[in-house]
């Protein structure tokens, strides 16, 4: 009797482990994302670097060189953050967590780059006097 009642506890185990299996392939297969997504980011990628290089074939200078070289150099990095890091489908309250402080640095930064300017720029005016 025993082990029948043991036999089938063990049979019982066996099938709730096999739905848990089945449940969590479902859930696996219901997060997984198209191939043509991953295959058409990857286009774009090369084609925001074919026009990082074209910045550089025709000779762009000044503002307008650095200002694209910035802008598309934006654009790969968002596109490999959302896509090929999966940010894109995560929680807005993951996705401050993580966009939010690097953010924060660079406006830092910014301040930081301002003041030095004002700073270098009121010594230089109290050496000329």
């Amino acid at each position: 009797m025993a082990a029948a009642v043991g036999h089938e506890i063990a049979v019982a185990h066996q099938a709730a482990a096999g739905h848990a299996a089945a449940a969590g392939h479902e859930k696996a297969e219901g997060q997984q994302h198209p191939v043509a997504i991953y295959l058409w980011i990857w286009v774009l990628l090369f084609v925001f670097s074919t026009f990082s290089y074209l910045i550089d074939y025709f000779h762009l200078h000044g503002y307008l060189r650095w200002s694209l070289i910035i802008t598309f150099m934006l654009l790969k990095a968002g596109f490999i953050v959302a896509v090929f890091m999966h940010m894109a489908w995560e929680r807005l309250a993951l996705k401050f967590a993580i966009l939010v402080p690097p953010l924060c640095l660079l406006v830092l930064i910014g301040l930081m780059a301002i003041e030095g300017d004002y700073t270098f720029l009121t010594r230089l005016a109290s050496f000329l006097h």
